[in-house]
């Protein structure tokens, strides 16, 4: 249900309001009596209109669920934090990766910075596609999200193995409670969080790495290159679930 707007709040909405009475009166010949709760009623109408404008300019979202709303915020507030690591990843790298051997693993950790910035807005997303009460996620979708993972895992090994299979479980487990027709939401942002707070730790891990290898050294350039594509899969799996 929509809350009340105070248009008194909104003084661009009065305003409107005021110029329509103006008129109304003064050139159209109205009747005041007519004119006063039209303007007022102008008045509330532009608030409102207002209001859906303000919330579009912030990103603000009616989840209608509580719990949803704190697992989105979290998973915002998580991304914020890893966009200042791979800034910091990005600034070092280009520092530290000046030769003409080494320039395949800084195009490789640069474009895992730029997967990550886009971050902010692939949750925005998630969040507007889980809008509203009746937003809830769909058998049919969260079973192609499934053979997506399912499929993933032939190809994948390590951390992103481990990851999609615990990605591939917690699917299972949103598909049984969209059959039972509850809410699976909640859940599959909470798998987003942790992928993202994981996708952290394999960030730092690249850093700590391309602070003590020997960049000279082709095996330990290798090592970082792999390291690098751990974090593009653990954004793949960030974008299975967007």
């Amino acid at each position: 249900m929509a809350k009340l707007v105070n248009p008194l709040n909104y003084p661009l909405g009065v305003l409107i309001a005021g110029i329509c009475l103006f008129l109304g009166v003064r050139f159209a010949n109205l009747s005041s009596l007519i004119m006063l709760p039209l303007s007022a009623s102008i008045a509330f109408i532009s608030s409102v209109v207002l209001v859906g404008k303000e919330k579009e300019v912030r990103g603000d979202i009616d989840i209608q669920n509580t719990a949803l709303e704190t697992e989105l915020n979290n998973a915002k507030n998580q991304a914020k934090l890893l966009i200042k690591s791979a800034e910091s990843l990005r600034m070092e790298a280009e520092k530290l990766l000046q030769d003409s051997w080494q320039l395949d693993l800084l195009t490789t950790v640069q474009y895992t910075c730029d997967r990550t910035l886009e971050l902010p807005e692939k949750i925005e997303k998630l969040s507007r596609r889980l809008h509203g009460g009746d937003s809830l996620l769909s058998v049919d979708e969260l079973n192609k999200q499934l053979r997506q993972v399912e499929t993933k895992q032939k190809y994948s090994g390590g951390m992103a193995l481990r990851q999609l299979k615990q990605l591939e479980t917690t699917l299972k487990n949103n598909i049984e409670l969209a059959l039972e027709g509850q809410d699976a939401r909640e859940a599959q942002v909470f798998s987003l969080v942790n992928i993202i707070i994981e996708l952290g730790g394999v960030l730092q891990n690249l850093q700590n790495k391309l602070r003590t290898s020997d960049l000279t050294n082709s095996e330990q350039i290798q090592e970082l290159k792999s390291l690098s594509q751990e974090l593009n899969n653990f954004q793949d799996n960030v974008d299975l679930l967007i």
